[in-house]
C-alpha cells in the first residue's frame, strides 16, 4: 500500500464494468459503491480505471478490427457527442456479435480512414447513404430501408405523393416474403417481379415529379433545387441494387438497426451524465 486510499484490481474491475459494459454515468458508479459498500469513491476513480481497461484491451480491439474487415456484413453509423463542451462524432463499426468504436472530430473520410475498417471491408457494408461511404472503390453496399421506409412516410403525409406509400408496401413485402421463404434465396422469377414493381413505381413517381429543367437567369448559381419527391426517387432508381441488397442476398438484413444499436446506448449514457464531459 502506497497511498492512504488505494482501489485493488477487484474495485477497478467493477468501476469499468458498471461504466462501459452497462452505460451507467460516473456520479451513479460512486453512488452505487457508497451504497453497497458504505464507501464512496471518487468519479475519478471510475474514468481513470476505464482509461486502464482501456489500454489493456487495445490488443483485443485490434483483434476485433481485424475480423471486422472479413466479416460478411457490417453495419456502420455516426452520431454526434459531446468532447469537452466541443461537437465530436461516434463512429461504430459492428455485427451481431462484435462492436469497434472511434471518437473523432470529423463525421466524414478522414474518421472513416482513422477508423480504418471501410476501406479494407471485404464484406458487405450496410449504412444509411453518408456519402462519404461511396467514396472508396471495391466496396458493395447495403442501405438501410428503415430510413427509407421513414422518408417514404414523410413524403406521402407531407406531399400527398401517391408513389410513396406503394413502394412503403413493396418495401415491407419482400421483407415478410423473405422472412417466410423456406430457402435461402428467391428464384429468378420472384426476383424479376419484385425488381419490375420497383421500376414501375419509380417511373410513376416521376412522372409525377418530373426533374426541373435549368433556370438561365440562375445557372451560375449552380444546380437547379428539385424537390424531396424528385430527390428521393432519383436516389431510388440510382441506388436499386443498393436498396435491393437484402432481397438479393439473405444474409443482408433489412435495416441498419445493428450500427444504430450500438451507438444509441453511449449517447443515452453521455446524456444521463452531469454536466461535464465525460
Amino acid at each position: 500500500m502506497t497511498q492512504p486510499t488505494q482501489y485493488g484490481n477487484g474495485i477497478k474491475t467493477w468501476a469499468s464494468y458498471f461504466s462501459a459494459q452497462h452505460f451507467i454515468p460516473t456520479a451513479r458508479t460512486a453512488d452505487i459503491f457508497e451504497d453497497l459498500l458504505g464507501h464512496r469513491t471518487s468519479e475519478a476513480t471510475v474514468l481513470n480505471a476505464s482509461h486502464q481497461l482501456a489500454e489493456q484491451v487495445a490488443p483485443a480491439n485490434e483483434a476485433i478490427k481485424e475480423q471486422l474487415k472479413a466479416a460478411d456484413v457490417v453495419h456502420f453509423d455516426e452520431s454526434g457527442l459531446r468532447v469537452m463542451g466541443k461537437l465530436h462524432w461516434l463512429h461504430g463499426a459492428s455485427t451481431d456479435k462484435l462492436t469497434y468504436y472511434i471518437v473523432h472530430p470529423k463525421r466524414g473520410q478522414e474518421a472513416i480512414n482513422e477508423m480504418d475498417i471501410f476501406p479494407h471491408l471485404e464484406g458487405v457494408a450496410c449504412h444509411d447513404h453518408w456519402k462519404p461511404y461511396f467514396s472508396y472503390d471495391g466496396i458493395t453496399h447495403s442501405l438501410c430501408n428503415a430510413h427509407h421506409l421513414r422518408e417514404l412516410t414523410f413524403i406521402e403525409k407531407q406531399y400527398h405523393q401517391a408513389f410513396a406509400p406503394k413502394m412503403a408496401d413493396l418495401l415491407v413485402e419482400i421483407k415478410t416474403a423473405k422472412r417466410e421463404q423456406l430457402a435461402d434465396h428467391f428464384d429468378s422469377e420472384k426476383l424479376i417481379a419484385y425488381a419490375t414493381r420497383y421500376d414501375e413505381i419509380i417511373e410513376e413517381g416521376l412522372k409525377a415529379n418530373p426533374e426541373k429543367p435549368p433556370d438561365p437567369e440562375k445557372s451560375k448559381r449552380g444546380r437547379t433545387k428539385q424537390t424531396p419527391a424528385y430527390n428521393l426517387l432519383k436516389r431510388l432508381r440510382e441506388f436499386k441494387s443498393e436498396v435491393l441488397a437484402f432481397m438479393f442476398d439473405f444474409n443482408i438484413p433489412f435495416t441498419n438497426n445493428r450500427a444504430e444499436q450500438d451507438v444509441r446506448m453511449i449517447k443515452a449514457k453521455q446524456k444521463r451524465e452531469a454536466l461535464e464531459p465525460w
